[in-house]
C-alpha cells in the first residue's frame, strides 16, 4: 500500500484528502494508494505517527506544523532552507526530504492577476504560508511588509495599516486563517474603505469560496481571488515529487 497524508491540527476539513481520494479513483489506484489525515495536537507525537504508518511514502504539512517539521527532515531543498517552512515531505529509505510546493501554487495562481500597479504588497500573517508568499514576492521583485498582531522585523501591526499604507501597498495577501469556515463572518482588521480598483486581494483560504475579506474588497472595486487554484497546483506538484 502506498500511503500519503496531511499533517496538521486541527483538520476539521481537508482539501488534500478529498482531492487525492478523487485523484486515486480517477487513476484507478484505490486498491494500492490511500490518503488520510494525520491530526496530531503536538509535533512531539510525529515520531510515533511515523512508527505507526510504515507504508507512508509522503505527506503534506499544514497549520501549525510547516515550520515545526523542519528539525525532523533529513534533507531539504534550497527553498525550504531559505524560508524555514515545508509543506511537502517525501519519504525514501526511511529518510525525510522536505520541499515547499506552496511557492509554485502561489506564484502560478497569482500571475494572471498581476498588474504594473501592484508594486508593493502586504502579507497578512507570519506563519508557514506567509514564508512561501514572501519567497515568491522576493523572486518576482515585489517589496512587501508582513502584518501581524506582534511586533517583529519587517513587520507592522494591524493598527498601523492606514489609508497611506494601503495606497502604496496595492497587493494584499491573507495567509492567516481569519475568515475560514466555520468563522466566515470574520475578516482581517484593515480599513477596507481605503481600498480601490488598483488593489488585488488574494485570500489563501478556499472555504468559503468568497470570504468576507474578498467581499469587502469587491465592494470597493478591488479584484480578488481565493486559494483554491493554489491548492490544486501545490497538490499536483506534491504528487510529482512523491513519484520522482
Amino acid at each position: 500500500m502506498h500511503l500519503y497524508g496531511l499533517l496538521g491540527y486541527p483538520l476539521t476539513h481537508s482539501f488534500s484528502q478529498r482531492y487525492f481520494t478523487e485523484k486515486f479513483k480517477e487513476m484507478r489506484l484505490t486498491e494500492s494508494h490511500a490518503y488520510q489525515n494525520f491530526a496530531i495536537p503536538s509535533i512531539e507525537q510525529f515520531p510515533q505517527l511515523l512508527n505507526e504508518h510504515p507504508f507512508l511514502k509522503g505527506f503534506n504539512v499544514t497549520i501549525p506544523y510547516k515550520k515545526q517539521i523542519i528539525p525532523f527532515l533529513g534533507e531539504m531543498n534550497d527553498a525550504v532552507r531559505e524560508m524555514g517552512a515545508c509543506n511537502c515531505v517525501q519519504i525514501k529509505d526511511g529518510k525525510l526530504f522536505g520541499y515547499n510546493t506552496d511557492i509554485i501554487g502561489f506564484e502560478q495562481s497569482l500571475q494572471p492577476f498581476l498588474r504594473p500597479s501592484h508594486s508593493h504588497a502586504l502579507i497578512l500573517g507570519t506563519g508557514g504560508a506567509a514564508a512561501a508568499v514572501a519567497y515568491v514576492l522576493r523572486k518576482i521583485k515585489i517589496p512587501y511588509l508582513f502584518v501581524s498582531r506582534k511586533e517583529a522585523d519587517k513587520t507592522i501591526q494591524y493598527n498601523q495599516v492606514d489609508a497611506a499604507v494601503l495606497k502604496k501597498h496595492t497587493l494584499i495577501i491573507n495567509t492567516s486563517p481569519v475568515g475560514q469556515y466555520p468563522d466566515i463572518a470574520a475578516s482581517p482588521d484593515i480599513p477596507y474603505e481605503s481600498l480601490g480598483p488598483d488593489h488585488h486581494l488574494f485570500d489563501l483560504i478556499y472555504n468559503p469560496e468568497t470570504t468576507r475579506f474578498m467581499e469587502l474588497g469587491l465592494q470597493q472595486g478591488a479584484t480578488v481571488q481565493n486559494g483554491y487554484k493554489m491548492l490544486v497546483l501545490q497538490a499536483e506538484e506534491s504528487w510529482r515529487i512523491w513519484n520522482s
